[in-house]
């Protein structure tokens, strides 16, 4: 279980930018920039840590290069969501990338990911998600999406602490 410890922050604070549709998520890992970087362009680490415990990830292409694409689906039981996007900009300590939710075509996120290196084998995940409106950042907000961010970086904690990711 997450928690936070002296200045690490092993829970994630999720926040709302009060002047822009933005939501911003930091979080510390006892990990390298180099392991979270793998874990966020390896698909098959990608797809054992994304999301709340109770939805499984396949992905179904995942080029995590600049100009490369990806789309996953989410399954929970019957259900099934897709998502897909766009990597804009890959390098080991920061990542752009588009990320449509296809029940919602129309609402295009601007994603950024900054992994900061702390020292003594920590380093803080800042990422950023620019939304159409703040209405759609609210809804965001409100749908409960701590416990699949929660979840999802408690399983890559697990997967760092196993040695999952070298």
């Amino acid at each position: 279980m997450s928690t936070n410890t002296g200045e690490r922050n092993t829970t994630a604070t999720i926040e709302a930018d009060p002047d822009l549709p933005i939501i911003r998520i930091t979080r510390d890992f006892h990990a390298t920039t180099e392991q979270l970087f793998r874990a966020h362009t390896d698909p098959d680490l990608y797809m054992k840590w994304v999301g709340p415990n109770d939805i499984g990830t396949e992905i179904d292409y995942w080029d995590a290069r600049t100009g490369g694409s990806w789309r996953f689906t989410n399954v929970r039981g019957g259900e099934e969501y897709g998502f897909h996007g766009s990597f804009h900009e890959v390098s080991p300590t920061r990542m752009v990338q588009t990320f449509t939710w296809e029940a919602m075509p129309e609402g295009v996120s601007l994603e950024t990911l900054v992994f900061e290196d702390l020292g003594d084998g920590w380093t803080r995940l800042h990422a950023q998600s620019l939304v159409e409106s703040f209405e759609a950042r609210d809804g965001w907000l409100n749908s409960g999406m701590e416990v699949g961010v929660n979840d999802g970086y408690a399983k890559l904690d697990g997967l760092v602490s196993d040695g999952a990711i070298a």
